[in-house]
């Protein structure tokens, strides 16, 4: 084994392999950046297993969005290979890629979060359940998809009936949500399940009033506010709430909980990141910044966590 040699492992095909792929070279630039050995591994899951053995790497830096990188197989391949990696374990991954795992984790804890349905593709008067359940605005999402992919916000019935018939694309059961007007928040945690350190409390704002796909990753169509502009308090209580969401969830390194602040300012969990976004339209390479930490010492960091260091 190459005492020094950093892969980060990249791209494949789940839908959010493009965003990888930013993320990936990213991180792979700045490690160079550092005078890291390191190299990217563009992920093919036939041939995964003799592609990183090939390597002869010290430890992988995953940056797999969606399927095998968020959902506890990369990590469960890696773990019987006994090859160290950056981010949470198979349990933590696969329980934060399941929108309604997490939840179910939420719920037991007492970590507020909107009210939600489980619904199956399977399942009859779909469309009643969700509106004796909730008014519109209401949320759909596929339960296992990143990236704002697959998730709806409908306003009336036309639109429940064409996101529904969409969303089924994604999954075969999904997430039916409260909708939580209010104030969108964000919170990058780092540690592990026994000892957590919240980041800067960000706050989102977009030129087309919601968070999607494309406000995500197109420059320019949202702003992160670093801090949020909240009280003392409020900025405590929501870093607090981060901090448990992710030592429910068992998160290892650096992961990124999604909240939203309503109008009477309670704030409720929506999801968790395992893997979270590192592009230059990233949120937590923002809230390192306001911490004085720039994008080359968070990837040093984030591999600390993994236990990796300079020999």
């Amino acid at each position: 084994m190459n005492p020094g040699k950093i892969v980060v492992v990249m791209g494949g095909p789940s839908s959010e392999a493009e965003v990888s792929r930013r993320t990936g070279k990213a991180i792979l630039d700045a490690l160079l950046s550092k005078g890291y050995n390191a190299e990217g591994l563009e992920l093919n899951p036939l041939s995964f297993v003799a592609d990183i053995q090939k390597t002869n790497c010290a430890v992988v830096f995953n940056a797999l969005h969606g399927k095998y990188g968020e959902d506890g197989i990369l990590q469960g391949t890696l773990d019987m290979l006994d090859i160290p990696y950056t981010g949470s374990g198979v349990l933590a991954a696969a329980l934060t890629m399941n929108k309604v795992a997490a939840k179910r984790a939420f719920v037991a804890a007492g970590i507020s979060t909107p009210r939600y349905l489980h619904l199956f593709e399977r399942d009859k008067d779909i469309e009643l359940k969700i509106k004796q359940a909730f008014s519109f605005p209401a949320v759909i999402k596929a339960i296992d998809q990143g990236s704002s992919i697959g998730v709806y916000i409908v306003n009336d019935e036309a639109e429940l009936k064409k996101s529904l018939s969409e969303v089924f694309a994604y999954s075969k059961d999904i997430l039916a949500e409260e909708f939580i007007a209010g104030r969108e928040l964000t919170v990058a945690v780092w540690g592990n399940s026994e000892q957590q350190s919240a980041m800067p409390v960000i706050e989102i704002t977009t030129t087309s009033g919601r968070y999607d796909y494309e406000s995500k990753y197109t420059k320019g169509a949202s702003q992160h506010l670093v801090p949020a502009e909240l009280s003392a308090g409020k900025t405590e209580e929501v870093q607090k709430l981060a901090a448990d969401a992710f030592a429910v969830c068992g998160c290892q390194g650096v992961a990124r909980v999604d909240i939203m602040l309503d109008k009477n300012e309670k704030p409720y969990v929506i999801e968790v990141n395992s893997v979270p976004g590192m592009t230059e339209t990233s949120l937590v390479p923002d809230a390192a910044r306001a911490m004085g930490v720039e994008f080359p010492e968070l990837c040093e960091k984030i591999l600390a966590l993994a236990g990796f260091g300079r020999e």
